[in-house]
């Protein structure tokens, strides 16, 4: 791949998540633009085009990855069009920034990871939270042992089920249909969850689990259980439940070391919880315009040669491997 001095990118996907999350950040990271988009319907990739100034949009994504200016593609479609997207990119010779979960598969994840690796081509997932001030900060205080040895972390997300009429939304039902999204609501949300266990405690040992569906009201599981021995011996348990009661609604994980604990939730609020020696302290941060601004930054700083990988293809495809362990 020829040297980069600016990255400039074209977007296959520019569906909700591009709106606000991650879309303006590629105009708002140094040395990043963002040239092209691509839908399949053409009048919304136009319309997304003209509200985020964007120079070019097509309805084919390979016209798109052969666009000369385009030098790295964003790929923020459903999963289970990932790999032919990432393949496709990687045979043009160059980088992809690819959405969680990295596939519908873990097969298909580490097709992907290889086929970087072996074209050289560089591939980032946009497992984002892991360079947010708040986990950094949590990643932080594991490493300067700031709660002792860390002994176990138990995460506990609880959610009231989805409605009829949000069932009839294309816009959610698609995460609904394992042939899309890989396996229901588990899938979409857990890859942010899991990914940050591996960041803060590295490759697992043991994994286990069951998944069932419990309410009937789609094709994918809406309950997950799940355990992790990791290699560096924490262990972890977590519990996804889609079907509970307003008075159950939880989304909270606590991280127990020998010499206290760290809570926080991943899906709201913005602050952390430490307790240790008897102190408790919160700790706040400022909430982000666009969520995924800080990986995009370094993304952008990978793909340029400035830092390293802040989330390989292998790293991603074991997110998913843990994934698979719980639901079989």
């Amino acid at each position: 791949m020829p040297d980069l001095k600016k990255i400039k990118w074209g977007i296959i996907g520019c569906g909700d998540v591009t709106e606000i999350k991650s879309g303006p950040a590629f105009n708002k990271v140094a040395n990043s633009e963002l040239v092209a988009v691509m839908r399949r319907d053409a009048a919304k990739a136009q319309d997304y085009a003209r509200r985020h100034q964007v120079a070019r949009w097509y309805d084919d994504a390979q016209k798109l990855i052969e666009d000369p200016e385009v030098n790295a593609v964003y790929i923020a479609t459903p999963p289970s069009s990932h790999e032919t997207y990432t393949m496709a990119a990687i045979r043009a010779g160059k980088p992809v920034y690819v959405e969680k979960p990295m596939s519908d598969q873990y097969a298909s994840a580490s097709r992907m990871a290889e086929a970087a690796a072996e074209k050289n081509i560089k591939l980032v997932v946009a497992h984002y939270r892991r360079q947010q001030p708040r986990f950094k900060k949590i990643k932080q205080l594991i490493s300067e042992n700031a709660i002792g040895q860390i002994l176990l972390a138990r995460l506990e997300l609880s959610k009231m089920p989805v409605t009829i009429e949000e069932l009839r939304d294309p816009k959610i039902a698609w995460r609904l249909d394992p042939e899309i999204a890989g396996g229901g609501l588990f899938h979409d949300l857990s890859p942010h969850q899991l990914d940050l266990m591996y960041y803060f405690f590295g490759p697992a040992e043991k994994v286990n689990g069951i998944a069932c569906n419990q309410g009937g009201r789609y094709a994918a599981d809406d309950l997950v259980a799940g355990n992790i021995l990791f290699k560096n011996g924490c262990v972890f348990s977590g519990s996804w439940c889609f079907n509970a009661p307003a008075e159950a609604v939880r989304d909270h994980c606590q991280i127990i070391g020998t010499g206290g604990t760290i809570g926080f939730s991943f899906f709201s609020g913005n602050s952390l919880t430490l307790s240790s020696n008897g102190n408790i302290s919160t700790l706040s941060f400022e909430a982000l315009e666009h969520v995924q601004q800080p990986m995009i930054e370094a993304t952008v700083n990978y793909f340029l040669d400035n830092s390293s990988n802040p989330c390989s293809g292998r790293q991603a495809a074991e997110v998913m491997k843990l994934m698979e362990g719980f639901v079989g």
